[in-house]
C-alpha cells in the first residue's frame, strides 16, 4: 500500500484556497441577514403615515433616528470591506500555479496521444540532442523526456503509468495542510502556544459563561425572572386588584432596578424633580413601607407612569428615562396577564387557594391601553383624537349630542358632526376623521362545536365544546355610513314586523283554529329542546394597544337562537302539513309506498348532511394545522398613540370569561396578526 505524506504548505498556495473559503463563509450569509434594507422603502412607509399619525410621539422619533443614524452606513461599509477582501483572494487563487498536474509523457515528449513506437524513438532521438547534458543542455529536462520515452516504450513503465499515473509504480500520497509553515516553526511555538490558551482556555469560556449567566436570568419573552416571581407573589397575595394596586406592582418590575438592569439609571437630580411631581400629581401612596414598593427605583417609575398618564411635562432627563419605562410596560402587563392565567389554572386543577379575579386580568389590560394612549382611566376616550383638549368636551357632552365616546362620534350624521366640533378648523376637522376612520372597528363570528360527536351543533353537559372566533378587522371610516343607516334601519323594521304580525292575525279564519292547536303544542316542545342548550359565557376580545373592541356574544347568540326558532317553526309547519296529507291517503298500499320513499329520502338527507359536515370538519382541522405551522408577521396596523414613544402594533386579547363568577372559563389568547381576518 502507498505511503501518506503530510506537509505544511510552505509555499502558502493551498492556504489562499482555505482563506479564501472562510471570507465567503462569512461575507455572502451576513450580507443577506445583515446589509441594510432599502431606506427608500421605510421612508416611503412612513410618508404615508404622515396624514394619520404624523402628530404621534413615535413617529417623530423615528424621523429623528433616521435622519441622525449612520449605523445602515457603517454596516454598508464593513460588508463592501469583505466582499473586497473576498474578491481579492478569488483573483490570488485563480492566479497560482497548479502544483499537482496529471502525468503525461506524451506531452513531456510533445507527441500526440497514441503516437506509434517509431515517431517515439526519433522524437526522443531529437530532443536528447537538444537537451542532453553534454551537449550543453538543461539535465532535469534531459532527465524527464528519458522518463517519458522509457514509460512509453518499456513494458513495465508503460503499465505502471496505465495504472498508478507514474512509470515508477505507485508513490507516496502527499496531503497539503492550510496552514503555513511558520506555525509549526520551533521559533515561534510558544506565541502560537499563548495565542491558542489565550484564545481557547480564556476568552472563549468568558464568552460562553457570560451569555450564559445573562439569558437565564431572563425568560422566553425576555422579562427578569426575578420579575415573574415578584408579579405571581403579588397576584397570589391580593386576586383582586384595582388599578392603583396593579400600578404599584407594575412599576415594583426589577427592569427598573439599576442593579438589575443596566439601561435604568438613579440620577442625582432625581432626589429634587421626582418629589416636585409627587407633590403635583397627590396621593400615590408615598408613605406605604411594603418592600419593594417603597424602594427608589420603585417610586420613582410609578411617578413617571403616572405622570405619563397624567400628560404632564417634565424635564428630559426625566423624559428620557419616562420614555423608557412607558416602553417596557406593556410587556411587563403581558407577563402579569400570563402569570394570572398560570394561578387560574393551577387554582383549577389543585385548589386550595383563589385564583386572581377577572377583574384583576381585566385591569392589566385596561392599564396597557391607558399607558398606549397616555391618558387616565376617568378620562375622556375622545381625548385619544388629535387637537381635543378638556375644554372641548363641553361641546360633545352636551343634551344636544351626548357623544361620549368614539363610538357615538362616528354614528353620527356628519353634518351633526361638523356642527358640534366646530371649534376646529376644516384642517384639524380633516386630520381628525381621517385618525378617526384609521381606528379599528372588529366583527366577531363565532361557532360552537362538538367536534367528536354526530351532530356537531347539538351541546349538552360535559360535552367539550370547541369555540371557533373568526376576527373581522374594517376601518371605522368603512362603518360610517353603515352606523348611519344602522340607526335608521331597525325602526322600520320592527315597524314592518308588527304591521305583518297584525295584517296575520287579521287573516285568521275560524276553521283554522283545530290545526293551530296542533302547530303550538310542536313549537312549545321545540321550544323548550332549544332552552336546554347550553348558554355562552360571553367572549370578549380588547385590543392590546389603544380602543378596546368589546364584543358580547349576546347578539350572535339571539341571532342563532331566533335561526333556529324559525327553522323549528318550518319544521313544526311541514310536520302537520305531512301529518294531513298522510290522513288523506285512501289505502294501506298507497300509505306504505309513501313512507318508503320517504324513509329512503331521509336516509339520502342525513347521509349528505353527514358528509358536509364531515368534509367540514376536515377543512377545520387542516386549516388549523396550517396556522400552527405559517409563521405570520406580527406587524399589522400601527396604532395612533400620541404620547408612546414608540410603534406599537395593533395587537388583541380573546377570552371567555363568566362574570357571574368573575372567573376565566378560557385562558387569553393573544391574538398579534390580526391584519384584515383571523380564525
Amino acid at each position: 500500500m502507498a505511503g501518506q505524506q503530510f506537509q505544511y504548505d510552505d509555499s502558502g498556495n493551498t492556504f489562499f484556497y482555505f482563506l479564501t473559503s472562510f471570507v465567503g463563509l462569512i461575507v455572502i450569509p451576513a450580507t443577506y441577514y445583515l446589509w441594510p434594507r432599502d431606506q427608500n422603502a421605510e421612508q416611503l412607509r412612513l410618508k404615508s403615515l404622515r396624514r394619520v399619525h404624523g402628530r404621534c410621539l413615535w413617529y417623530r422619533l423615528r424621523l429623528m433616528k433616521s435622519q441622525q443614524s449612520i449605523v445602515p452606513t457603517l454596516k454598508k461599509a464593513a460588508l463592501l470591506f469583505g466582499w473586497a477582501v473576498f474578491l481579492l483572494l478569488a483573483y490570488k487563487v485563480s492566479k497560482l500555479d497548479r502544483e499537482y498536474q496529471e502525468y503525461n509523457p506524451y506531452e513531456v515528449l510533445n507527441l500526440d496521444q497514441g503516437a506509434s513506437v517509431s515517431e517515439i524513438k526519433k522524437q526522443y532521438r531529437v530532443l536528447s540532442l537538444k537537451y542532453h547534458p553534454d551537449k550543453g543542455g538543461d539535465e532535469a529536462t534531459f532527465m524527464r523526456i528519458a522518463k517519458a520515452y522509457a514509460a512509453l516504450t518499456n513494458e513495465q513503465s508503460r503499465q505502471n503509468w496505465e495504472t498508478y499515473g507514474n512509470p515508477d509504480g505507485p508513490g507516496a500520497t502527499s496531503f497539503g495542510i492550510a496552514l503555513p509553515a511558520w506555525i509549526v516553526d520551533q521559533k515561534n511555538s510558544m506565541l502560537v502556544l499563548l495565542v491558542y490558551g489565550l484564545a481557547f482556555m480564556v476568552i472563549l469560556p468568558v464568552v460562553v459563561g457570560t451569555w450564559w449567566y445573562r439569558s437565564i436570568r431572563y425568560s422566553g419573552d425576555q422579562i427578569l425572572i426575578s420579575t415573574t416571581q415578584l408579579f405571581m407573589h403579588f397576584m397570589y397575595k391580593t386576586p383582586n386588584m384595582n388599578m392603583k394596586r396593579l400600578t404599584m406592582v407594575l412599576t415594583a418590575a426589577f427592569e427598573f432596578d439599576p442593579r438589575s438592569n443596566k439601561e435604568a439609571t438613579i440620577r442625582p437630580t432625581d432626589n429634587i424633580e421626582v418629589p416636585q411631581l409627587i407633590r403635583e400629581l397627590g396621593n400615590i401612596n408615598v408613605k406605604k413601607k411594603e418592600p419593594p414598593f417603597c424602594y427608589p427605583y420603585s417610586l420613582k417609575a410609578r411617578v413617571l407612569v403616572l405622570s405619563h398618564l397624567a400628560r404632564m411635562e417634565v424635564s428630559e432627563e426625566l423624559e428620557e428615562d419616562q420614555r423608557f419605562v412607558v416602553r417596557k410596560s406593556p410587556a411587563l402587563l403581558q407577563e402579569m396577564i400570563n402569570v394570572g392565567c398560570q394561578l387560574t389554572m393551577m387554582a383549577n386543577s389543585r385548589g386550595g387557594f383563589h385564583a386572581p379575579r377577572l377583574v384583576t386580568i381585566e385591569n392589566c389590560m385596561k392599564l396597557t391601553q391607558m399607558i398606549v394612549q397616555g391618558l387616565q382611566e376617568s378620562k375622556s376616550p375622545l381625548l385619544q383624537l388629535p387637537h381635543f383638549e378638556e375644554e372641548h368636551l363641553r361641546y360633545c357632552i352636551s343634551k344636544k349630542y351626548k357623544v361620549r365616546t368614539l363610538q357615538d362620534l362616528v354614528s353620527l350624521k356628519d353634518s351633526d358632526r361638523r356642527s358640534m366640533l366646530r371649534f376646529l378648523g376644516e384642517e384639524k376637522y380633516d386630520e381628525v376623521m381621517a385618525v378617526l376612520g384609521s381606528f379599528p372597528h372588529i366583527i366577531m363570528d363565532i361557532k360552537l362545536q362538538v367536534l367528536d360527536d354526530e351532530d356537531s351543533n347539538n351541546i349538552t353537559a360535559g360535552s367539550i365544546v370547541t369555540v371557533t372566533v373568526t376576527l373581522t378587522r374594517k376601518r371605522m371610516a368603512d362603518m360610517f355610513e353603515k352606523e348611519q343607516e344602522a340607526s335608521i334601519c331597525p325602526g322600520e323594521e320592527a315597524a314592518n314586523t308588527e304591521e305583518a304580525g297584525e295584517s296575520n292575525k287579521a287573516k285568521t279564519k275560524v276553521w283554522q283554529n283545530k290545526n293551530k292547536g296542533a302547530k303550538k303544542t310542536a313549537k312549545s316542545k321545540k321550544k323548550k329542546l332549544t332552552k336546554k342548550k347550553a348558554t355562552p359565557a360571553p367572549v370578549k376580545a380588547k385590543q392590546a394597544n389603544g380602543n378596546v373592541a368589546g364584543n358580547e356574544m349576546a347578539a350572535a347568540a339571539s341571532a342563532a337562537a331566533s335561526a333556529a326558532k324559525e327553522e323549528d317553526d318550518e319544521a313544526s309547519d311541514k310536520g302537520s302539513e305531512s301529518d294531513e296529507g298522510e290522513a288523506n291517503k285512501d289505502s294501506p298500499s298507497e300509505r306504505d309506498e309513501e313512507s318508503d320513499k320517504q324513509s329512503d329520502t331521509e336516509v339520502d338527507e342525513g347521509a349528505g348532511d353527514d358528509e358536509e359536515e364531515w368534509e367540514a370538519l376536515q377543512q377545520s382541522i387542516q386549516r388549523r394545522e396550517r396556522a400552527l405551522l405559517e409563521t405570520k408577521s406580527k406587524v399589522t396596523h400601527p396604532v395612533y398613540s400620541l404620547y408612546f414613544p414608540e410603534e406599537k402594533q395593533e395587537w388583541w386579547w380573546l377570552y371567555i370569561a363568566d362574570r357571574k363568577d368573575q372567573t376565566l372559563v378560557s385562558m387569553p389568547y393573544h391574538v398579534c396578526t390580526l391584519k384584515d381576518s383571523e380564525e
